[in-house]
């Protein structure tokens, strides 16, 4: 797994970096053991603070404290961007919630070798074999579970049919050219095409991630992680197109400020027919409803387009689910709390409630929503999947590829420069 110690400096090293103070943490782990009362304790750390899924997942933790009434359940829920910057600090102090987010990937890899995480393997073995194969993959780890899904999916762009009619779009594009013909329609018709949170940076990361799977080939990105070179011309080239897209000024204004679900952000300029397009993962439908008022019957869906001459495929997809994962020597509570999660009965309220596609097929029957069930056709026609680069890669390294593209975005970077960026700081990983 590599050498914990290393990997503890890597990430103190990141914090350090990032400029967060230790001690503005709240304290993990350790702490959650049956006290004098004989109550355990156990510390939930999600993401998920957009409605309605808040307020299903609180209500969950309450069920599960009622049917377990030895078991008190802290939940800490913090927006993506401030999970991903604490949970670095907390990786470098070696101290972990209970329960915790995770996407896997690169990132859950450091933590397994710092020796901060539990093998689930045995203890989830009886229930957890029966999740969908797909779900679970991100969270393998040389053949051991290290942690459970409860979501699966896949970013694509989410679009207003109104507007495309209006601009006289007929079908949802197929092709790169195609696409940039429709963002020039959408424009000519007085409609902004396209919404992004250049703030968070991680959303303009998704462009030139799919790009360059369909330039280089979903594989081509594995090689380059493991290879540590992103110089290639395929990689070069998928930032020179989304050049071509930037140069077209298809972002709604004052994009490079806007974060991605405040009431002013990419998810409610879409959600409230200010744009017509985003590129996002499968919950978008939720948030935009959430941050804005959401579009009903006029939201559509449709995969990232082929690039002409790439080596990739339309049905190569980039994404990713949510996980759990638990601290290393977590207490049985959390394990059953994990069980519980996973259960066909809470599936299929997280299914119709909080619109996240199912991870026990016995739940499929509850996703009722036709852009979803379209986002799972997908997922199951593909030929190559291709995780969240900032998650897949090293957390250094999948910072940088956000940042470099957030810089060719905002104009400060070449296309060349982006893939020089990444290339260096994968190296100096080694």
């Amino acid at each position: 797994m590599g050498d914990p110690a290393l990997s503890r400096r890597n990430f103190m090293a990141a914090s350090a970096a990032a400029g967060l103070g230790m001690t503005a943490l709240s304290g993990c782990g350790g702490d959650s053991d049956a006290g004098s009362s004989g109550t355990t304790t156990v510390e939930w750390w999600n993401i998920s603070t957009t409605q309605p899924t808040k307020d299903v997942w609180d209500a969950l933790a309450k069920r599960f404290e009622a049917e377990n009434p030895k078991v008190k359940i802290k939940i800490v829920q913090l927006e993506n961007d401030a999970y991903k910057a604490k949970m670095t600090a907390l990786t470098a102090s070696g101290k972990l919630p209970d329960i915790f987010h995770t996407w896997g990937g690169g990132v859950l890899r450091q933590q397994i070798a710092a020796d901060l995480v539990e093998d689930l393997t045995e203890r989830t073995k009886p229930w957890a074999e029966g999740l969908l194969p797909v779900a679970k993959e991100p969270y393998l780890v040389d053949g051991a579970v290290y942690g459970i899904p409860f979501d699966i999916g896949m970013v694509g762009f989410w679009y207003n049919k109104a507007h495309f009619e209006k601009a006289g779009i007929s079908t949802p594009p197929t092709t790169w050219s195609g696409f940039l013909d429709a963002v020039r329609a959408l424009k000519s018709s007085g409609t902004t095409p396209i919404a992004l949170a250049g703030k968070e940076k991680w959303p303009g990361m998704y462009y030139w991630a799919y790009l360059a799977m369909r330039t280089a080939g979903a594989t081509a990105l594995q090689k380059a992680g493991d290879d540590k070179d992103f110089t290639g011309d395929d990689f070069v080239q998928a930032g020179q197109h989304l050049q071509e897209l930037v140069d077209l000024q298809p972002f709604q204004k004052g994009f490079l400020g806007a974060a991605y679900s405040t009431p002013t952000g990419q998810a409610a300029t879409v959600g409230n027919g200010k744009a017509a397009m985003e590129l996002m993962g499968q919950w978008a439908p939720v948030v935009e409803a959430d941050a804005g008022k959401g579009l009903g019957d006029d939201l559509g869906f449709f995969p990232f387009p082929a690039v002409e001459g790439g080596k990739g495929a339309i049905t190569e997809v980039f994404g990713g689910g949510g996980g759990h994962a638990l601290r290393r020597g977590a207490p049985q509570a959390a394990v059953d709390f994990l069980k519980f999660f996973a259960s066909a009965a809470t599936d299929r309220e997280l299914v119709r409630e909080t619109g996240v596609l199912p991870v026990v097929p016995a739940a499929e029957d509850a996703l009722a929503d036709p852009n979803l069930r379209a986002v799972q056709r997908q997922l199951k026609d593909t030929t190559g999947f291709q995780l969240y680069l900032d998650q897949a890669y090293a957390p250094a390294v999948g910072q940088e590829v956000n940042d470099s593209v957030a810089a060719l975005i905002a104009g400060s970077k070449s296309p060349q420069q982006v893939a020089e960026s990444i290339t260096k700081t994968a190296k100096e990983e080694q």
